[in-house]
């Protein structure tokens, strides 16, 4: 797993993946109180991030294995993804789907020509039923993130970024990706890593799967406790990626929380109840975060610390607001570290 891999899978998606914009808001940048900038992979064909990696994982395969079918387990974006790239290729695709996914996520798949098997992710095992089926007809099982092509498909939203960026003038900036298995956030950071170094990638997960986080603390692959209870449930998964590239890309990043919140939700207003657990990052300097979590990174980015602030001014918050930028101060404000004086950077997502 390289950066070549990368780029030779963003010469496969030519022509069939969109390049998403990175748009910018003044009411997010009022809100967060610097600039935010983000990767809209909402406008991506089926809706999300992931045909990126399932284009890439079949156009790889070797033609004959691809006309046997693919097989594919996921609650719904890379079921969707998969679905699609099957039906452009004209092979059969079996998707296995939990049970409680969003029913929408569930008809979209069939609706785009997949079998989907449903299963209870509470009590049963999707690996053990997708590699079952595969064997049984001779499928090619394209895994949602622990899979060397679909992490370098996912990669390509981050040669955009790089390349997005520095049209922009960023050179510096904390790039929050949402994180389930690890597969976009790996792509990303392998990407930054080779093509925009000042660029630092965050992992965001919701509180309680927080198993990439562990992960990086402890250096060792950890679970979750269990796999229901999100109103995320695009990013729930066992476990993280175990492939070594990926695990080495992510140690690169740290990681941090973000809450199951119903008000995460809704529109932009209830950014302010949002309680992200970050540590460690520099409030002057912007972020870069995928557009579904756009509300919920703008307000992970939006506090001044206690110490040091973007105007380089030590002042304490006082009657609830930070004394240099005014920035009202919520119940829950996070803790930053001093900040490392870095120049403004764009938030992107």
């Amino acid at each position: 797993m390289n950066i070549e891999m990368i780029r030779a899978a963003a010469a496969r998606l030519e022509g069939h993946a969109r390049e998403t914009p990175l748009l910018s808001s003044p009411f997010l940048d009022e809100i967060a109180g610097r600039r935010v900038l983000v990767k809209a992979e909402c406008l991506q064909h089926t809706g999300s991030f992931k045909y990126r990696g399932a284009r890439s994982a079949l156009s790889a395969l070797d033609p004959e294995l691809r006309a046997r079918g693919v097989i594919a387990f996921s609650s719904g974006n890379h079921a969707q993804g998969v679905a699609r790239v099957a039906a452009e290729f004209g092979v059969p695709a079996v998707i296995v789907m939990p049970a409680d996914a969003p029913a929408l996520k569930i008809a979209n798949t069939r609706d785009l020509g997949a079998e989907v098997v449903l299963y209870d992710r509470a009590t049963e095992d999707r690996d053990a039923i997708g590699a079952a089926l595969a064997a049984e007809r001779g499928l090619t099982l394209v895994k949602p993130f622990d899979e060397p092509q679909v992490i370098a498909g996912q990669g390509t939203a981050g040669l955009e970024i790089a390349r997005q960026a520095r049209a922009a003038g960023v050179e510096r900036a904390d790039v929050l990706v949402c994180c389930g298995g690890g597969g976009l956030t790996s792509g990303i950071a392998l990407t930054l890593a080779a093509e925009a170094p000042g660029l630092t990638v965050r992992p965001v997960e919701p509180e309680g799967f927080d198993d990439v986080r562990r992960s990086l603390e402890s250096g060792r692959i950890e679970r979750n406790d269990r796999l229901t209870g999100s109103v995320c449930d695009a990013i729930i998964t066992p476990f993280s990626s175990t492939c070594p590239s990926s695990r080495s890309a992510a140690r690169r990043a740290w990681g941090c929380t973000a809450p199951n919140s119903p008000s995460c939700r809704g529109p932009i207003s209830p950014i302010p109840r949002c309680r992200p657990n970050i540590t460690g990052a520099c409030s002057n300097r912007p972020a870069i975060v995928r557009s579904c979590f756009a509300r919920w990174m703008s307000a992970a980015t939006s506090r001044c610390h206690t110490g040091e602030c973007p105007k380089r001014k030590t002042r304490p918050w006082a009657g609830g607001r930070c004394g240099c930028c005014s920035i009202a101060r919520p119940s829950f404000a996070p803790s930053f570290a001093p900040c490392s004086r870095r120049a403004p950077v764009a938030i992107s997502g």
